[in-house]
């Protein structure tokens, strides 16, 4: 085989190899700025939770899948709001324990994120019956109600999975709990709570 034909050779190989690696880049950048499923959320604080609050306090609730990666940057950006609330609100962070899995299985490093940021509760949630009553689907959904019982937010607090920085939505939680005030609602970046592999 000629140098030429060699170089040529090479030239195509790489082109390929330079192809793969481009088109593995968008894959996961689409798949990083994909949210989860549109949850439909309860507009008045659920009948039938066992999580209590306390009067004239809002609460703010985010459900999480304990297996999912995803949900490490929501806690993080999590810890900024609670840093930044100054006590306005109780939190709690609700770890999916899918049925027939051991007692404990929740309680990983997510769990213990979860549970050092200060004024979180942590606390598992068998079979997702509290996320269904708060209608999430996605690993990292916030929900805030207000100290009257309705909702002021609703959605994810990154603005793609398991990126940590500025969002619109941490930004417009921190504003409700501020102002308290309404903030719509913003997509949730994050595993599904209910799959296959999940269980």
């Amino acid at each position: 085989m000629s140098g030429s034909s060699t170089r040529g050779w090479l030239m195509l190989a790489g082109a390929l190899w330079l192809g793969g690696i481009v088109t593995g880049i968008v894959a996961l950048a689409r798949y990083a700025m994909t949210p989860g499923a549109a949850p439909a959320t309860a507009a008045t604080w659920p009948e039938g939770t066992r999580l209590v609050r306390q009067a004239g306090r809002p609460v703010l609730v985010m459900l999480a899948h304990p297996k999912c990666v995803c949900t490490r940057a929501s806690l993080a950006e999590l810890a900024q709001v609670m840093a930044h609330a100054g006590g306005r609100a109780e939190a709690f962070v609700l770890f999916l324990r899918p049925e027939g899995l051991e007692d404990g299985w929740e309680q990983g490093d997510l769990w213990r994120t979860a549970a050092s940021i200060p004024g979180v509760t942590a606390l598992r949630d068998p079979d997702g019956v509290e996320a269904k009553r708060f209608g999430a689907t996605t690993s990292g959904h916030v929900v805030l109600y207000g100290a009257d019982g309705r909702l002021r937010f609703s959605g994810g607090i990154t603005v793609a999975r398991g990126h940590v920085g500025d969002s619109p939505g941490r930004e417009a939680l921190e504003r409700v709990l501020r102002e308290d005030g309404e903030g719509g609602g913003t997509p949730v970046y994050g595993c599904a709570l209910e799959t296959p592999e999940g269980r």
